[in-house]
């Protein structure tokens, strides 16, 4: 009897899928991507007063030429 991974088996645990994951990328010649911690920065901050409360909303303008044309299309929604 072979093994079938059905669609509700629970998942391999996070360090055992890593081990997998290394296995196949060291036998496929993909070297390791490692982040740094300083290259990540600072996370953004979340804080309520740090983003203004006001936010100006850009306008849309629309021509005379385009109004005419958009009243002369005739929709039929049946």
């Amino acid at each position: 009897m072979s093994y079938e991974r059905l669609a509700y088996d629970d998942q391999d645990t996070a360090l055992q899928m890593r081990t997998d994951c290394t296995a196949c990328a060291s036998e496929m010649g993909i070297p390791e991507q490692r982040i740094m911690p300083d290259a990540l920065g600072a996370a953004p901050s979340i804080a309520f007063a740090d983003f203004p409360r006001e936010i100006r909303k850009p306008e849309i303008t629309v021509s005379d030429a385009a109004a005419h044309l958009a009243s002369r299309i005739h929709l039929h929604w049946d």
